[in-house]
């Protein structure tokens, strides 16, 4: 948290200092106009290149595999598994039971499975979990 700020405080003060400089060339006219605009517009094209590259194209440091030793212990069957995919991302009943070609019921009884497997009183509570014993 404290470097984002630091980044992002030095990003305020190159800026400030940018159009400090801009006002400074405008004024003794040693450049024109369009060329300050050119050269604001492209260190602002640089910055956002840069930003994307760092926040959005971040490698997740997913490094735990899914332990299926532990999916077979806890007995939970493969369509159950897929309930709990479906639950991971975020879909109703329905939407799972329309994805796996299933019934609203089959899905609410294997939630309801699921519930009783992984020692859980709600779904949420269920994935938290999940997640803890890395199966999903």
């Amino acid at each position: 948290m404290k470097k984002t700020i630091l980044v992002f405080g030095l990003l305020i003060l190159a800026l400030l200092l940018l159009f400090q400089f801009s006002k400074y060339a405008l004024i003794s006219s040693h450049l024109t106009i369009e060329i300050i605009i050119a050269v604001i517009a492209i260190v602002f094209f640089s910055i956002g290149v840069f930003l994307n590259k760092k926040s959005l194209h971040q490698k997740t440091n997913n490094s735990e595999a899914i332990d299926y030793e532990k999916i077979k212990e806890l007995e939970i069957s493969d369509r159950e598994y897929d309930v709990l995919l479906g639950i991971s991302e975020g879909l109703s009943n329905k939407e799972i039971g329309e994805k796996l070609f299933v019934s609203e019921s089959t899905i609410k009884t294997h939630v309801s499975n699921l519930l009783v497997k992984l020692n859980a009183k709600r779904r949420t509570h269920a994935l938290q979990i999940a997640k803890d014993l890395n199966i999903i």
